[in-house]
């Protein structure tokens, strides 16, 4: 994993935007770092991180230390109710998490750029890419590379393996605590998260990456199963697509075998 110790200051203050108005509004803490030298006619880098991690985490600040020393503008924030961002992670869901995800990328980012997605990150690039063409704004992505990108998770892998108690819990209650390998703290599974995610559905439809990806996925992985990410890339369709399994690859993939295995994924892409 490439380290500068004369990197720019990568656990520095957040700075914060806000995104929604009125009671809906909530601050979002964003990093991020402008291109220099060569490295700014590179495409910069977006990361957009998992559910229940934040942009401090292993791979995030990774991305930045290869960002800074390739000299690539690189922007990493939380979502609200995640990380240093306002909001309560209850109230999230995948509508609120990808308005955030394409304020924040709109105002932050200028030119092309790769999306960087890990799990749930995954499913939001993929919807940040949509709502961009949608816009007509398809080439502001020059690529993506995806980290066990959990499409579609909240009815193809939580809801499935769910308890009819479960269930139960989360349609007459509204939340079901889910115990977590991750946290000593169970995570919240809500039905505003199940029931939005329904209507930000990908699979059984053509899919569009705008550019290039590269998918990594561990083959060990409990939470998205390595058939999952087969899945995606059958949906795929129009963009150049690898997918490289991790024979000994968990969910996180963020050894650093991994973590180089990512970065080389990103200079591969664009």
């Amino acid at each position: 994993m490439i380290q500068n110790d004369a990197n720019p200051a990568v656990d520095r203050r957040p700075e914060h935007t806000v995104v929604g108005d009125g009671p809906d509004a909530r601050t979002i803490a964003f990093r991020k770092i402008a291109g220099s030298g060569k490295g700014e006619a590179r495409p910069g880098l977006v990361w957009l991180g998992g559910f229940r991690s934040d942009m401090t985490g292993v791979k995030a600040v990774a991305l930045e230390r290869y960002a800074a020393n390739a000299g690539r503008a690189c922007l990493r924030f939380d979502y609200s109710g995640h990380g240093e961002s306002g909001g309560a992670f209850e109230d999230g869901t995948i509508s609120r998490w990808l308005e955030e995800s394409l304020a924040v990328f709109r105002a932050q980012t200028q030119g092309p750029q790769v999306l960087v997605g890990s799990s749930m990150g995954g499913w939001i690039a993929l919807l940040l890419a949509r709502a961009l063409a949608q816009a007509g704004e398809e080439r502001r992505i020059a690529g993506m590379a995806l980290i066990a990108p959990a499409v579609d998770f909240t009815q193809a892998l939580i809801w499935p393996d769910l308890s009819g108690e479960a269930r139960r819990e989360i349609e007459t209650k509204g939340c079901w605590f889910r115990p977590s390998q991750y946290s000593s703290e169970p995570y919240p599974i809500t039905r505003g998260l199940i029931e939005d995610g329904k209507s930000h559905l990908l699979f059984g439809g053509e899919i569009r990456t705008y550019g290039p990806v590269h998918i990594l996925q561990g083959m060990l992985d409990p939470d998205v199963p390595w058939r999952h990410a087969l899945a995606l890339v059958e949906h795929l369709a129009d963009d150049p697509a690898v997918l490289s399994f991790v024979r000994d690859g968990d969910h996180r993939l963020s050894r650093d075998a991994d973590i180089a295995r990512l970065l080389a994924a990103i200079d591969a892409v664009a």
